[in-house]
């Protein structure tokens, strides 16, 4: 995922600086979930987009999803919000 110059860049949609905005979400949350994500899954609706699962403590231990498209160069954050449905694989 990284490289010799660092970690790729995260570059976020205008809807996802939308939704951080009006939720108030910690961005230190949203770069955890991307680069350590407990689990993934590849988005059903929209292909070479992968949904990326973390259990955030700081926030009642609730799940949050991150959408995203990683390029070569880049990851770009498609949404992100905290998901009541999201289950690890038992």
């Amino acid at each position: 995922m990284s490289s010799d110059t660092g970690p790729k860049p995260l570059l976020f949609t205008t809807h996802a600086e939308d939704v951080i905005r009006e939720r108030n979400l910690d961005r230190g949350w949203i770069e955890a979930t991307v680069r350590n994500p407990e689990w993934t899954r590849p988005d059903p609706y929209r292909p070479g987009i992968e949904r990326r699962f973390r259990y955030i403590p700081e926030f009642g231990g609730r799940i949050l999803r991150v959408a995203c498209f990683e390029t070569a160069s880049e990851i770009r954050i498609i949404t992100v919000f905290f998901d009541r449905d999201a289950r690890a694989k038992p």
